[in-house]
């Protein structure tokens, strides 16, 4: 079930919530029994590393650049 991450405007605290998707949108109260809260954005990575790097080689080699086979389209 995904968490959704919610801040009190009337304490400041901020507080996490499980529930399903389709209520997301739907108000928080918090744990101090507040009304007046806000969901706030997430940044999520999911999979994969993180490198500074830049781009992988393309399988197969044909040099750089990550999509139709080596080269960028357009």
């Amino acid at each position: 079930m995904p968490r959704y991450d919610f801040r009190c405007r009337s304490c400041g605290d901020t507080f996490e919530v499980n529930r399903p998707m389709a209520q997301s949108s739907d108000p928080a109260v918090c744990p101090s029994g507040h009304d007046d809260t806000v969901k706030l954005l997430s940044a999520v990575a999911v999979g994969g590393s993180a490198s500074a790097s830049g781009p992988s080689p393309a399988p197969g080699g044909g040099g750089g650049g990550g999509c139709c086979g080596g080269g960028c389209c357009g």
